[in-house]
Parts: C-alpha cells; structure tokens; sequence
C-alpha cells in the first residue's frame, strides 16, 4: 500500500500547525476521517435524513436501509455468523459497559470471580470493578511479564471454576502488545466462563474473526478506524444477547407496551433504545468500504513495518525510555524522555507541528506498573509514513535541546 497517496483522501491532515506540515500521531486516541467518509454522512444528512424503523416514505426507507446495510457491514468485516449479534452502541465504553450491567449480574454470585489485567483500558476495567462490588464477586488481575506480555501459564493459574467472566484488550493502547485472546478463551470456555475482548485498538489496525477467536463479547468503537465519534459496537453470541436483558428502554426497542407489563423486540433492536446513531452507523459503513478497499492484511503490515523503523529511530536518541517489548505489531509506542515530563514533551513537539498524546492514557494502573506517573504516546495507522517518524525523531531531539 503508499500511504502517501492514502494520506492524500484525508483532507484534514493537509495543513500547517504552527507554521509546520501537520504530522498527526494520535489515532489510538483516535483517527482521522477521509473523504469517502465524510461524504456518506455528509449525504445522508443532505438526501436521506429521516428517523429510521418507523416512517413508510422514501427517506425513512432509505435511512433504514442504509442503517441495516451498515450493520450488514459490521458483522461481515468481524466475521459475525448472524446481524443480529451486532448491536450498535455508542463506542467501546458503552458496548463493555452493557455487557457488564445486562450480562454480569445475571450469572455472577458471590465468590465468583472475574478476571482481567493490570494493562486494561479504565473502560475495560471500572465496569468490573463496580460489577464485582455489586454481586460480591472477586476480581482478579493476571500477571504481565516485565516486558507487558500475557503468559498463558499465568492465565491459567488465575482462571478457575470460580471464574465467570474474563476480559482482556486484545491490544494494549499503552504498551501495543497483542494478547493472545483466543488461547486465553480457550482456557476460560474449559472453565465455564466467557471471554469478552476489548477490541478499540485491534479492530482497526488487524483483520479480526471473532468466531475463530471464538470470543463471547467484543466491543470496539468507530473513531478509531476512520469512521464518526459516537459510534461503537458490541458483538455477542445469539444466545448470550438473548438471555439479556435491556438496560434503556423506550421507543424502538419495545414490542408491545401495556400499563403493567411489556416485552421487548428481537434481536438486536432490543438493545438500540430510542433514535439510534444513524449518521455514525452510515459513516462506520462507508469506513470499513474504506479499510476492505486497501486490504487489512495491508495495513496490519504497514504498520508493522512503521513500528519497526519507529522503534529503530527512536532507541537512537539517549535518554528515551520506550515501554513494551522491541518487536510489536502496532505502531503504538509509548516512551518517556529524561525527566521532561511527558506533557511538556508533547507541548514542544506541537510547536512543531507534530502531535503526539501525553498522559496515563486512561491506564492508571499500569502506569504505576511502569513506575510512570504519565508517558508520551505516538500512535500510528494507515495514512504515517516513515517521514512521519522521521520528523518526530528529530523534534524529540530537539526537545531535549530545548530542555537543556
């Protein structure tokens, strides 16, 4: 793939900050949108706006159509067997949240245990928390090697008979380690338990199966693979979803309503409460046309490729401590420079033009694993080029100058 000529369909990413070339290093937090994006909501808005499920006239046919197509979309790109496990939500958040809150109370006792890692997401973590203050249940935490990878060894010793529920980022949004999810659901289906994947930062950059991960629940979020903010997904097994129980409820998702008593539509409209996110859903349709369009596979190696030179680059200035282990597939790379804290680095690589994320990165725990209060991040996908890395190099190098 020539991600210079990728980079040419997002037009955001061609001006000056600061009196430089934008160098944009900050889609794990999230990515920019390309043209055929912006026009399929831009479209949507301007010929089709009209509230889905509901009108019989031609906008209303045309919004439904393009809303369920989008879905179509989803469970196909994600490997799905049905559409009706393909549930839109707001993002990653809300799609871990609900399982937490329609899913956890329902088959957590007091004793259970839910098991995840010291390097989750708070999105991927606090629900837990919170579940397991409300039921009684144990939460506990699998060990990272001191490079920040999972060993299976250690999965195993932390899931038992007990364990009820397992969640786990299928990739790291701080150290960019790729957790082996399917051998870890293998382990926890032995004990009866399912496996819920945090997928934010794979979805994007990867091709994911989720029956041949042969995960229970994954969630990911649409900004971060060039589609609309506002925009997630969570996937779950038919018969995990059915025996689910809303958590919103309102217009849309009901079947019938009496004064007592009301049942619910099916699946998957029965977790899409009130006017759903139809703008975003058309806009995550168009981005995955997008991604399929230059191939997944492509990407995956692209990025591999950029995280090789990046890590290259920067293990040659002194001073620069990179987190995680040498060889990644990601391009996501957290370090710290000297003692600059990771704030002012950002504040000086802005000044050039170059943006990058500082802070704990919503990863409070594994930040103090690191011995780190916050770190600096740069995070690539499919519109970096080695140029990209070039000039960030030299910018951190010019930081540390300006520090003295």
């Amino acid at each position: 793939m020539n991600a210079a000529l990728i980079k040419e369909q997002f037009p955001i990413l061609h001006q000056e900050i600061n009196g430089h070339p934008l160098v944009y290093l900050d889609s794990a937090a999230t990515s920019q949108k390309p043209r055929a994006v912006l026009d399929a909501v831009q479209r949507y808005y301007e010929w089709d706006n009209s509230n889905v499920h509901r009108g019989v006239h031609t906008l209303g046919s045309r919004a439904t159509d393009a809303y369920e197509g989008a879905r179509e979309k989803v469970a196909q790109f994600i490997g799905a067997e049905r559409t009706q496990e393909i549930i839109f939500t707001r993002g990653t958040t809300t799609s871990l949240n609900l399982v937490a809150s329609a899913y956890g109370p329902a088959v957590l006792e007091e004793g259970d245990e839910i098991v995840i890692t010291p390097m989750e997401h708070h999105s991927n973590l606090i629900p837990w928390q919170q579940l397991a203050r409300r039921t009684g249940a144990t939460l506990k935490y699998i060990p990272l090697q001191p490079d920040g990878n999972i060993a299976l060894e250690d999965a195993e010793k932390m899931i038992t008979d007990r364990t009820k529920i397992v969640a786990i980022a299928y990739v790291s949004n701080v150290l960019g380690v790729v957790n082996p999810v399917k051998s870890i659901a293998e382990i926890a289906h032995r004990h009866g338990a399912v496996m819920v994947v945090d997928g934010a930062q794979s979805t994007p950059h990867m091709k994911v199966d989720v029956r041949e991960l042969d995960c229970d629940f994954y969630a990911f979020s649409g900004h971060k693979m060039c589609a609309p903010t506002g925009i997630g997904v969570l996937y779950g097994k038919k018969h995990l979803l059915e025996s689910m129980e809303p958590i919103e409820f309102g217009g849309e998702m009901i079947d019938d309503v009496g004064l007592y008593e009301s049942t619910w539509k099916e699946l998957p409209w029965k977790f899409e409460g009130g006017t759903p996110i139809i703008a975003g859903a058309i806009g995550l349709g168009a981005a995955i046309d997008f991604l399929q369009e230059i191939g997944l596979d492509a990407i995956h190696q692209h990025e591999t490729k950029l995280a090789k030179y990046a890590t290259a680059k920067l293990s040659e200035i002194e001073g620069l401590t990179l987190y995680g282990p040498r060889e990644r597939e990601v391009g996501l790379l957290t370090f710290n420079l000297q003692d600059i804290h990771p704030h002012d680095v950002a504040t000086v690589l802005d000044a050039s033009g170059v943006a990058i994320r500082a802070g704990h990165h919503c990863c409070q725990p594994l930040m103090r694993w690191l011995k780190a209060s916050a770190t600096a991040r740069a995070s690539l996908y499919l519109y970096n080029t080695e140029q990209d890395i070039d000039r960030l190099a030299e910018a951190l190098v010019q930081t540390k100058e300006y520090f003295g």
